[in-house]
């Protein structure tokens, strides 16, 4: 992948807006130089590791920027070739993706489609696909049948293409199931006839609101009880659960009553580095989104916990945290918005535009903060080209020298 280079006199300081005694003032930041991480590591990773990946809008094209989906299927899949050449596996068409927030069914099967094809040219590129109900009606309310049937298109086609799955939580089956019985009957349906071992998907309601009181129990404790029933009547059909829950005790305590075999990835975006290390009695491997935005630390990172160096795991992956829960601050669901903006100050793309005019959920504060964080962490890969186009979304936002409110 290449970047845009742009002056090598271009100015490193920039006057980013900071709220200060309740008003947005302008204050001079530099940036510093970008930090080095090593290669990808040569050695197998000793974590299962998935970076949900974005997508790239196409911002030339003609039609409703609002409702329709259009992608830039040459940079979106140069992202993932990136992420595969940095060590990481791909979970397609996630909620990073922006599945259920403008990216539909019928393009998230030609995007898994395309990502299929492309890993198929490198050597040991992992990829897991998100499957789902998304294409039945948002508003209705759907038979616990049409639900399983709905399941079952998604997966009968992502694996007549090849593809491994992700059982994505349901909107569909959230408004339609009645108690923790009607999911343990749907999830039996739905792995019994999966071709491989699935990863489950447990997306909790600070993600999705639509998902609130899944598995059948509003508290998370109870939630989680019905999870594992599932599990345990399907253990060899469950690879493993990936829970996106922001709460780590929550989350070790379900790892440690997972049945053998069966592994806990963690999503959550607030903890990871203390998940992924572990203790004594376990620990979790990965699929999270925060890993598109950090890729490069993430690879480094994980090398080094594969070569036993657990100290510098945990002083690379440091500084990315307070990027994270930046990133991931309420309203959580727009994540996304921060996911892409590092991908395209870092010039993996040409424009900061997203399917659903999502590049309009946060406010210039919220980004410039991101700035902040990202230079924190050694991520602007290219500080020039960073403030380049940091200063261009400045302008756009009506921030100039001297400006304040």
């Amino acid at each position: 992948m290449t970047f845009r280079r742009c002056r090598s006199d271009m100015s490193l300081t920039l006057a980013l807006p900071i709220e200060k005694a309740g008003r947005v003032v302008l204050q001079p930041y530099t940036v510093a130089a970008p930090k080095f991480f090593e290669a990808p590591p040569v050695r197998a990773l000793n974590r299962a590791i998935y970076s949900a990946a974005h997508v790239v809008a196409d911002p030339l094209a003609t039609c409703d920027p609002c409702n329709d989906c259009v992608i830039d299927w040459e940079a979106t899949i140069a992202y993932r070739v990136h992420l595969w050449s940095l060590g990481l596996g791909v979970a397609e068409a996630m909620d990073t993706a922006q599945r259920g927030m403008g990216l539909d069914w019928r393009t998230s099967l030609a995007l898994i489609g395309e990502s299929i094809r492309a890993a198929r040219g490198i050597p040991d590129a992992k990829l897991a696909s998100g499957c789902g109900t998304d294409h039945l009606a948002a508003e209705a309310t759907h038979t616990l049948n049409q639900v399983v049937e709905a399941y079952e298109e998604q997966m009968g086609a992502i694996e007549a293409l090849g593809g491994r799955l992700i059982l994505m939580a349901s909107r569909a089956l959230a408004r339609s199931a009645r108690d923790p019985e009607d999911y343990i009957r749907v999830y039996g349906r739905l792995l019994n006839q999966a071709r491989e071992p699935v990863i489950l998907h447990w997306l909790g309601e600070m993600f999705d609101p639509a998902l609130v009181k899944y598995w059948g129990r509003s508290d998370h404790a109870a939630a989680m009880e019905v999870a594992l029933e599932v599990i345990r009547q399907n253990p060899t059909k469950v690879e493993g659960i990936k829970i996106s829950l922001l709460d780590m005790e929550r989350e070790i305590q379900m790892r440690r009553q997972l049945p053998a075999g069966v592994r806990m990835y963690t999503g959550d975006d607030f903890n990871y580095p203390e998940l992924i290390a572990g203790d004594s009695q376990g620990y979790s491997h990965a699929l999270l989104g925060i890993f598109d935005a950090i890729a490069p630390a993430a690879s480094a990172a994980l090398g080094a916990l594969a070569r036993d160096n657990a100290r510098e795991f945990h002083r690379i992956l440091a500084p990315t945290v307070t990027l994270s829960r930046h990133i991931f601050g309420p309203p959580t669901r727009f994540y996304k918005t921060g996911v892409v903006f590092i991908a395209y100050l870092n010039g993996f793309q040409s424009h900061f535009t997203m399917i659903g005019g999502q590049q309009s959920a946060r406010s210039i504060t919220h980004l410039a903060q991101i700035f902040r964080l990202a230079d924190a962490a050694g991520l602007l890969l290219d500080p020039s080209l960073a403030c380049y186009r940091m200063q261009q979304i400045l302008n756009l936002h009506g921030c100039t020298a001297g400006d304040h409110r």
